[in-house]
Formats: C-alpha cells, structure tokens, sequence
C-alpha cells in the first residue's frame, strides 16, 4: 500500500513539473519609448498629421468667412443667388467634412500613414519576444502596457530590458 500511494506522489509530482508552464511579463509601452526608430516614426507622424491638421483649420477659417459673408449679404440678395450661395456653402462644407474623413478618419491617411512608419518598429519587437521566448522557453509572455491584462506582475518576471537587449537599444 505504501508503495502504491509513493507511486501515485511521484506520478503526481512529475506530472505537475510536465505542465508547469513559464511565462514572463513584457510592457511594450516602455519598449516602444525607449527605441530611438519608433521616436522618430512618432515625431514624423505627429508633423504629418499637424499639417494636415492646418490644411483643415485652414479651409475651416475659409468656411466660416463665407458664412460670415452670406449671413451679412443674405437680405440683399436674390432668390436665385442666394440658392446658389447655399449651394456653393453646402458643397464647400461637404468637402471640408470628407477631407477631414479622408486624413484622420477610420482607416483613413493618418492611419496609413501610422501603420507605414510604426508597424514596421511594432514587427521588430514582436520578432524579439518571439525570438526571446523561443531561446527561454516561456510558455506565455504577457503584454502589461495597457494594464488590462495584467493586474499584479512580479518585477523578477520583467523583461523588457532583455527585449530591448535584444534589439540592441540601450
């Protein structure tokens, strides 16, 4: 009987150490900070989008005069020109709504535009956790940058230095 139940903890123990699964955690939020590659691709996106974001104000400024104008020429006007100053207002804030669509919309140049610059830096950490968890054989590596999917994280389990180790980024 006793050798049955030593049997039956070994068994026991053995299988446990069989599933035990390693896992680290990583926040890329610091990685991406702290890679001269992804400052630069923010600093481009940011100027990008700052001037697309005057070529807007710009033809806002443009609108609002038109209103402005309108509004003070409205009671002298004719049927007829009035109705075609309404339409040339309605057209030009039209254009003004899809352009501003077209840059920072959904899916729209900005959003190119970011998976252009940063994607590449974002495949290039990927690449080294993958690489780093193949060569440390973790199971998991859990991603605490957002602070959803981790709630306590022991610091020993940290690993974005070696991350950036491994990319070469001091």
């Amino acid at each position: 009987m006793k050798k049955i139940f030593l049997l039956f903890a070994c068994s026991l123990v053995l299988g446990a150490t069989t599933f035990a699964q390693r896992y680290a955690v990583i926040d890329t939020k610091y990685i991406l900070d702290r890679m001269p590659d992804y400052k630069s691709a923010q600093k481009n996106l940011d100027v990008i989008a700052e001037g697309w974001q005057k070529e807007i104000s710009k033809q806002e400024a443009e609108l609002n005069k038109m209103y402005v104008d309108f509004d003070a020429e409205k009671v002298m006007l004719s049927d007829d020109l009035r109705k075609k100053r309404e339409d040339q207002l309605f057209v030009k804030e039209k254009a003004l709504r899809d352009l501003q669509r077209q840059r920072f919309g959904f899916e729209g140049d900005l959003f190119k535009k970011r998976q252009e610059l940063i994607k590449p830096v974002q495949d290039k950490v990927y690449n080294a956790v993958q690489k780093l968890a193949v060569q440390r054989g973790y199971d998991f590596i859990l991603d605490k940058s957002e602070g959803i999917t981790v709630i306590f994280a022991d610091p020993k389990l940290e690993k974005s230095e070696d991350v950036l180790k491994e990319l070469g980024v001091k």
